[in-house]
């Protein structure tokens, strides 16, 4: 699974396993691709927030419920969740991918998912001069050894391939969505109608493609198939009916089985020249790489900002009134022992939500999240720049781009601060939820402050 929950905020992204979501309630899709929605299905029973696009296509291929999906225009700043304010940004990925810019009591995180810089996103305004504390970066490209050429070069390189063979038809493997624009430029480049499968024809017109495509076959001699069907086999069957070439347009390393089967570098995801421009652009306070397994950051770290980063709004919260009984149960005890009946008592229990049969068909505008406040911690967050222990396994370039990974963020919960409405039952269920390093970076004489008086009171009590 590509995604992961935000340390230290109420956010999910990419990340459908509500069990091991810890606090999070707050859900996002960023597009698409089977590793971004691996665990994501029909019996989804959350309020999921992803661009206008990939709602479209969301209910028609995974049959999600619309009661459930909550379409957010791109390029506009939204409030969910009554906290967390979210702009959706243009990822140049695939039809539909967003980046997310959230911001909130936890500081200003920018989370690219799976992108393709351009220069021209420096022309966005939610991002110009803006202070970023973190970054999450699609980091499936980082290493100096792996150049990639822009998309527009590729195409080039695809045209000039198929001009080597004015005789053969051509065959282009891509995944069930993503490479549309290289098909609609070899269409228009050649002039020639490209043959898809009627589901993939009905796709093309969700997306509101130009028409270039068709599913007749023999209508046009370029076709698209799943890139799976580009082996050895079936290249022999193919050219034992005419001359065949196949195309995979990819940029990562992949074995040739045919002398008629062609790699084109054109790739979906920013070549490590473009992540370092658009690092040195932004100039967060760290970077956080999605894809696991890589040493990205030590690459940027001239680049970031040496402004302090925020860290989650821990006001102390005001004690609750507890009633006659409960005071009359906790007299004569000792302070220690009521930390770890605390921490029993506060032991995660999952999230709740209000009933899904409050919901109806005509809240699918609603941008809001109606959940209780649920400040649930099973692991320490790391505050490091450039921590990877919250995201999700290396993955090479497939449907998404990569292999799905496994997100190593299922402790990661949410320290949204409570409003004094919604304080926990004591002051002890509310601090030993919060990890010990991120309260005393906070302010260690703070920490020291706050565990006094909960003694202090313990001991008055």
């Amino acid at each position: 699974m590509s995604g992961t929950v935000l340390a230290g905020t109420p956010i999910a992204v990419d990340f459908w396993s509500v069990r091991r979501a810890g606090g999070a309630r707050l859900f996002f899709l960023s597009h698409l691709h089977s590793d971004h929605t691996a665990g994501l299905s029909s019996t989804w029973s959350r309020p999921l927030y992803c661009s206008p696009l990939t709602a479209r296509l969301l209910h028609r291929r995974l049959q999600v419920p619309t009661r459930w999906i909550r379409p957010l225009e791109v390029g506009q700043s939204h409030v969910v969740g009554e906290e967390v304010t979210v702009t959706l940004l243009d990822s140049n990925h695939c039809p539909g991918s967003v980046m997310f810019l959230f911001e909130g009591a936890f500081g200003t995180i920018l989370y690219t998912g799976d992108f393709r810089y351009a220069s021209a996103m420096r022309g966005e305004p939610a991002l110009r001069g803006r202070h970023i504390d973190r970054l999450y970066l699609d980091n499936t490209h980082c290493h100096p050894q792996r150049p990639l050429p822009s998309r527009q070069h590729a195409t080039r390189q695809a045209a000039r391939l198929i001009r080597a063979h004015p005789r053969h038809h051509v065959v282009i493997g891509v995944y069930s969505l993503g490479k549309e624009a290289l098909l609609v430029d070899l269409a228009r480049e050649f002039r020639t109608w490209v043959v898809v499968s009627p589901w993939r024809l009905e796709q093309m017109r969700l997306l509101e493609l130009p028409d270039v495509f068709t599913d007749e076959e023999g209508a046009g001699w370029i076709r698209a198939v799943d890139v799976a069907e580009i082996r050895w086999d079936t290249l022999v069957s193919w050219n034992m009916l005419r001359p065949t070439i196949a195309i995979i347009p990819t940029g990562r390393p992949v074995k040739v089985t045919h002398p008629n089967i062609h790699l084109i570098p054109y790739s979906d995801h920013s070549s490590f020249s473009e992540l370092c421009e658009f690092v040195e652009w932004l100039k967060p306070c760290s970077v956080i790489p999605i894809v696991r397994g890589g040493v990205c950051q030590a690459y940027f770290q001239n680049y970031l900002s040496s402004a302090p980063q925020a860290l989650p709004d821990l006001k102390m919260p005001k004690p609750t009134q507890e009633s006659a009984q409960q005071q009359s149960r906790g007299k004569g005890q000792d302070p220690a022992c009521l930390l770890k009946r605390a921490a029993r008592r506060s032991a995660p229990r999952g999230v709740v939500y209000e009933s899904p049969e409050k919901y109806t068909e005509e809240s699918e505008d609603s941008t809001g999240v109606k959940a209780p406040q649920q400040n649930k911690c099973e692991s320490a967050f790391c505050w490091k720049g450039g921590c990877a222990c919250h995201t999700g396994k290396e993955k090479g370039e497939a449907e998404s781009g990569e292999q799905p990974g496994v997100a190593g963020a299922a402790g990661a919960a949410s320290q949204t601060p409570l409003s004094d409405q919604h304080v926990p039952t004591g002051f002890a269920e509310q601090y030993l939820l919060t990890p010990l390093n991120v309260l005393k970076q906070n302010s260690s004489q703070k920490f020291d402050r706050l565990v006094e008086d909960f003694f202090r009171r313990g001991e008055a009590s």
